[in-house]
């Protein structure tokens, strides 16, 4: 009986997920994004975005960069990066453009939840091989009855929450959570993963899957891999990405492929000093 409840329970809480979003639709203002998190919003009307990465604490850098991308990938992964630092650096300029999102190093109830009341409207959690991990990062990214995120103190509302928005009501549709498959176990299991409630983008992390699967990136049996996690994604209805923006175009995935780690700023310019298309350090193909 106990795999009949547990599928009731995740048709229940993803019907609960889509009226909640059909609610916030109707409540739009005409000519209005329908959302805060305008990375969410360009993703579902099928754009591609793309991220500057924010590896050290520099606000003046930071807010400039900000303006020019679509969304910021403050890196907590693997960077030394502190929660008080990015929380400084969103609350200088909070409506620079880029929409703030955090890479954490795993999916831990306390680092989603200080991302969350810090500000960020999304969380790439990194290395999921399984449902377990896709469902902790889903329950703590968002409030009840959807999730299991608790109310607390922190500066999110005070960004979000203005202009007459209720962001306790408003912040569940807003978020934005994203699943990195960077292992072969992950990439058998990537339907299952992709089909949990609340997951709502699944990318590969490009490096790693050629690391951990021994295999490069031009090799068929690597983009065997990548084309499995591509459909499994589509197939549960989720964004599908990859990592590496050199996957953005010239590939057989890049008409599907929405949503990328660094890539091209959407008004041409350059973060000083870097070339604006190569991918992060290790994300490129075979690792450079």
């Amino acid at each position: 009986m106990r795999p009949r409840r547990i599928a009731i329970g995740s048709i229940f809480l993803s019907a609960l997920v889509l009226v909640s979003a059909q609610s916030q639709d109707k409540q739009a203002a005409p000519g209005k994004p329908k959302f805060y998190n305008t990375t969410k919003q360009k993703l579902l009307e099928g754009k591609q975005v793309f991220s500057f990465t924010q590896m050290k604490f520099d606000i003046p850098g930071y807010c400039e960069a900000a303006k020019h991308f679509d969304y910021a990938w403050f890196e907590m992964q693997h960077s030394t990066l502190e929660f008080r630092d990015v929380e400084a650096m969103i609350a200088a300029c909070p409506y620079a453009g880029a929409t703030p999102m955090i890479r954490l190093p795993d999916a831990q109830e306390w680092h989603i939840q200080h991302a969350t009341d810090i500000g960020a409207l999304g969380v790439i959690v990194p290395t999921v091989d399984d449902v377990d991990r896709a469902r902790e990062a889903a329950k703590w990214a968002r409030y009840p009855p959807v999730g299991r995120r608790s109310a607390g103190s922190g500066q999110a509302p005070r960004i979000w929450g203005i202009n007459g928005i209720n962001y306790r009501q408003t912040i569940n549709d807003n978020m934005l959570v994203v699943i990195m498959i960077e292992t072969p176990t992950g990439a058998a299991n990537a339907f299952d993963i992709a089909s949990v409630p609340g997951v709502d983008v699944v990318i590969i992390g490009n490096n790693d899957l050629s690391s951990f699967s021994g295999f490069p990136q031009n090799d068929d049996r690597y983009q065997m891999l990548v084309t499995k996690i591509h459909d499994d994604t589509l197939r549960a209805g989720k964004i599908f990405g990859q990592a590496a923006a050199v996957y953005a175009k010239g590939h057989p995935l890049s008409k599907d492929a929405k949503f990328f780690q660094n890539g091209p700023s959407f008004d041409g310019w350059k973060l000083p000093g870097t070339n604006p298309n190569a991918p992060p350090p290790g994300e490129g193909k075979d690792g450079k």
